[in-house]
């Protein structure tokens, strides 16, 4: 899940019961195993792999789950997931983007979809808010890798577009093609990244109060339970005063 400006506390309240760790562990995990069955199973000649392996490391998944996940994407037997891409609208008209891998396109269309109406929205056509958003390279470092200005020197001669410090951390931005290559150069700069991923950056966002705030928690809490669903993004911004009491 991302919304505007809250990756550091939404990663945190992500990960805070080990249900969800195990469940995030799982989707990492899937997400490697693709990856290695889509390209070459060697991280160093297949980018994706690589970022999904540094992203799984970042996220504390033991060495032995990787290299599983690996090895199981050279078995014959290794399952084949579809990637597909949902959009529609939360409460207050947020808009929302599901990913998910899936072995069975029509249980997956069917849960999100009844997932998305018993949460007070809707699933819409692919692209009705796509369009809203801009497919992003994300490293986030944290506070402490440096100052705003070192850290901003650092992402400029990585060839990163752009970066937003506070005291939570550093987050960097850069063209989605670019992010295997923009995410070495700052690690031999910065050290280790907090987090390396593709992300749907939003152009703009829509304010939420308590009321909307906990709807749309609700919904993305429940997209995200399910096990197809690899990443959940929507254009929200809700204030800290609110944050703080969800």
């Amino acid at each position: 899940m991302a919304g505007h400006s809250k990756w550091a506390n939404i990663q945190h309240r992500k990960g805070r019961q080990d249900a969800a760790r195990s469940k995030l562990f799982s989707k990492l995990s899937k997400e490697i195993t693709v990856a290695a069955k889509m390209g070459d199973p060697d991280p160093d000649k297949n980018p994706r792999l690589r970022l999904a392996v540094k992203e799984a490391k970042s996220q504390s998944v033991p060495k032995d789950v990787i290299e599983r996940a690996i090895k199981k994407s050279q078995g014959g037997d290794a399952e084949t997931y579809d990637e597909i891409r949902y959009e529609g609208y939360g409460p207050e008209g947020v808009a929302v983007i599901v990913e998910a891998m899936t072995d069975n396109r029509n249980r997956t269309a069917s849960n999100v979809r009844s997932i998305f109406s018993k949460s007070g929205g809707n699933l819409a056509e692919t692209g009705a808010v796509s369009f809203m958003f801009d497919r992003k390279g994300l490293v986030v470092y944290p506070a402490d890798a440096g100052d705003a200005d070192d850290v901003m020197m650092a992402a400029i001669e990585a060839g990163a577009e752009d970066v937003e410090s506070s005291e939570d951390g550093h987050e960097i931005y850069c063209d989605a093609n670019d992010l295997n290559e923009v995410s070495n150069a700052l690690e031999s700069a910065l050290g280790e990244s907090e987090t390396t991923k593709l992300i749907w950056k939003p152009q703009t966002t829509t304010p939420l109060d308590l009321e909307g705030a906990q709807k749309l928690m609700r919904l993305i809490e429940s997209l995200e339970d399910d096990d197809d669903v690899q990443n959940v993004t929507a254009n929200f911004d809700i204030p800290d005063e609110i944050m703080e009491q969800l």
